[in-house]
């Protein structure tokens, strides 16, 4: 069976036009949408939006439970902390350059700070607890 000319323009003219919205699709998902940054272009940016949680592990925990987590591929790091503080407790990332970024820790689910640099130089991860005392423990540097 043969098929008619127009009609082939037709269905290749479809086909043409859902690969274009397909390709629209895709270009606006989360994942494409990621920035990219690295080491000092970081500082300041949330890991989330960014491709370095892509990569990103858990380096040095403290003996409270504060991640120091960093991405080779950002060459950056932050701090994460999951559960067991009280409501009263900052989290904090700093590095041997003096930047530092920290966040209010409600005592519930999971916070983090937005990064900081970590190439060639070090950073580390506190947790500071304002009840009764003030009392900081921090992970050791990376």
């Amino acid at each position: 069976m043969r098929t008619n000319p127009l009609a082939r323009k037709l269905a290749t003219a479809a086909s043409a036009l859902a690969l274009a919205a397909s390709g629209l699709l895709l270009s606006s998902s989360p994942a494409s949408a990621a920035t990219s940054c690295y080491a000092s272009s970081c500082t300041g940016l949330d890991p989330s939006t960014t491709v370095c949680q892509s990569d990103a592990r858990t380096v040095r925990t403290s003996d409270w439970g504060v991640e120091l987590r960093y991405s080779p591929t950002c060459r950056a790091a932050w701090a994460r902390k999951t559960s067991g503080a009280s409501a009263d407790t900052v989290i904090r990332v700093s590095n041997t350059n003096g930047e530092s970024r920290s966040v209010y820790y409600g005592g519930y689910g999971t916070v983090y700070t937005a990064m900081v640099n970590d190439k060639d130089i070090y950073a580390w991860a506190c947790e500071t607890r304002a009840y009764a005392t003030l009392e900081t423990h921090c992970t050791d540097s990376y």
